[in-house]
């Protein structure tokens, strides 16, 4: 691909994140975006041959700007399963509050519209992943609490950490980042480990 191509690009990519949190991500349509970054609407589709395919590599941009894999590298290089998945909480929690602008607008938009599904459900898997890592180190290790499956656990800590629950959590029950990230440790700990070996267990 052209540098122009790819500066193009970026800009078709810059405006579609842009207009989310502006619009909410109700109507965005194409020729929006085409507006905003000032290019025809049949350039747009040049670059990107749907809505879904261009909302989804919004979300993927937003994730590559915020930088998304420096932050999740600790928990990556954890060397326990309780590592893991503490500074996995740990990430996630500090991080929905630079996205929520887009959660918020592809939460709103994807009951009617199957492009901003497509692209809140790419987003969400990708997190589901990052659960599923998380228990699958503690289960490697036998830290699993007996009552759970792998997956079960994942299902379980996916549905914890999902944005709507954030956003009852630290909007309507005041909760501040820092209590959040703490308090779903908590229980996230108490959770999923052994009791035998949680941390503090004497």
């Amino acid at each position: 691909m052209s540098s122009e191509n790819i500066e193009t690009r970026t800009r078709i990519l810059e405006a579609t994140v842009r207009i989310l949190e502006d619009h909410g991500g109700r109507d965005v349509r194409m020729s929006d975006i085409a507006r905003a970054t000032g290019i025809s609407r049949q350039a747009v589709y040049l670059h990107f041959a749907s809505r879904a395919e261009l909302l989804v590599a919004a979300t993927r941009y937003l994730d590559e700007i915020l930088d998304v894999d420096r932050r999740l590298a600790p928990s990556r290089a954890a060397t326990s399963g309780t590592q893991r998945l503490t500074l996995f909480i740990d990430c996630w929690g500090h991080y929905i509050p630079e996205i929520y602008g887009v959660a918020k607008a592809l939460l709103l938009a994807q009951e009617t519209d199957e492009a901003a599904a497509a692209a809140w459900d790419d987003r969400m898997q990708a997190m589901r992943d990052g659960c599923r890592a998380a228990i699958e180190a503690l289960h490697s290790e036998a830290k699993l609490a007996p009552e759970w499956t792998p997956k079960g656990a994942t299902d379980a800590l996916w549905t914890m950490l999902l944005v709507p629950n954030w956003e009852n959590l630290t909007g309507n029950c005041g909760w501040s980042t820092r209590q959040y990230v703490r308090r779903m440790k908590t229980v996230a700990t108490r959770t999923f480990i052994k009791e035998s070996i949680r941390p503090g267990k004497k």
